[in-house]
C-alpha cells in the first residue's frame, strides 16, 4: 500500500487556515451564545407563568341591584364589562389574571 504524501503548508497557507480557524471559533462561540440566550428566555417564561396559574380561585363580583350585563370582553390584561344600572351605562375593568377590580367608569347625563 502506498501513502500518500501531505506536503507542508507554506507560510500563507498556515496563516489562512490560522484565520479561518479563528473565525469558526467566533461564529460557533456567538452562536452558542445565542442560543444559551433563547432557551434562558424560554425557561424564564416556563417559570414565571406557572405563578399565575395557581392563583386562579372563585370570585364573585356583586352588581348593584337591577343592574344588567350588556357586554363583556378582553382588552389586553383587562376584562371589561358593560353594565345597564337603571336606564345609565356603567364599565367596569378587572385584571385579567388576578379578577381584582381595576376601575369603573360610569355615564350620566349632563343636567
Amino acid at each position: 500500500m502506498t501513502e500518500t504524501a501531505v506536503p507542508e503548508p507554506s507560510p500563507e497557507q498556515a496563516a489562512l487556515f490560522a484565520r479561518v480557524r479563528r473565525m469558526m471559533l467566533i461564529a460557533g462561540v456567538t452562536t452558542a451564545l445565542a442560543i444559551s440566550a433563547v432557551l434562558i428566555a424560554v425557561g424564564y417564561r416556563l417559570f414565571k407563568s406557572e405563578g399565575r396559574a395557581a392563583e386562579a380561585s372563585d370570585i364573585t363580583a356583586t352588581l348593584p341591584k337591577g343592574a344588567k350585563i350588556v357586554a363583556t370582553a378582553v382588552a389586553g390584561d383587562r376584562l371589561v364589562i358593560t353594565l345597564d344600572v337603571g336606564g345609565t351605562m356603567e364599565i367596569r375593568t378587572f385584571d385579567a389574571h388576578t379578577l381584582k377590580p381595576a376601575g369603573r367608569l360610569r355615564f350620566a347625563n349632563e343636567p
